[in-house]
């Protein structure tokens, strides 16, 4: 009789469908001359039309987006620049050098799939570890990363000396 019960529930879940995590991991990668961000999709869904904020006001390092010449910038700077996938920055003003907040949006993000892009990050502070150019990871811990849509109630993470952030997305249906 157990045996018949249990087979039974698994059936009822293949039908209706698994639920599983839809996690999210945000990589921060130092290079020269453009930094990158990966968004990375570790879960187990496709997550469609997500707003994905980030907000380095609080990071050790005070990190700033450098993206002209002139301002308050070092030396190298890049814009904004999608590398892979359907991204769009969605921040009322673009990214505006000086600026430690940008806000992006991803129309889709498959299950083991990533999206990418590059800007330059400076720190602005008065001695750092690798002068304020580069980046070190423990310059980028306590920078917050937000993920929301529809589907998807607003979770945060903070940015670990490892320069990543992993955002818990509540469960979500597989089929």
């Amino acid at each position: 009789m157990t045996n018949k019960l249990f087979s039974s529930a698994c059936v009822l879940m293949l039908f209706l469908g698994q639920t599983a995590q839809a996690n999210i991991e945000v990589s921060f990668i130092e290079s020269a001359p453009k930094d990158r961000f990966v968004i990375n999709n570790v879960g187990g869904c496709a997550l469609d039309n997500l707003t994905l904020d980030i907000d380095l006001s609080k990071s050790a390092g005070r990190l700033i987006f450098d993206t002209t010449s002139s301002g308050a910038g070092v030396e190298v700077f890049q814009p904004f620049e999608v590398r892979e996938g359907a991204i769009k920055v969605t921040s009322p003003e673009g990214v505006k050098d000086g600026d430690s907040k940008l806000s992006i949006s991803i129309a889709t993000l498959p299950s083991g799939k990533s999206v990418s892009f590059t800007i330059d990050v400076d720190d602005t502070l008065p001695r750092s570890a690798l002068g304020n150019i580069r980046v070190a990871g423990s310059e980028i811990e306590n920078g917050m990363v937000k993920v929301s849509s529809k589907d998807v109630k607003p979770t945060t993470a903070l940015f670990s000396r490892a320069s990543k952030a992993t955002l818990v997305v509540p469960s979500c249906k597989t089929s």
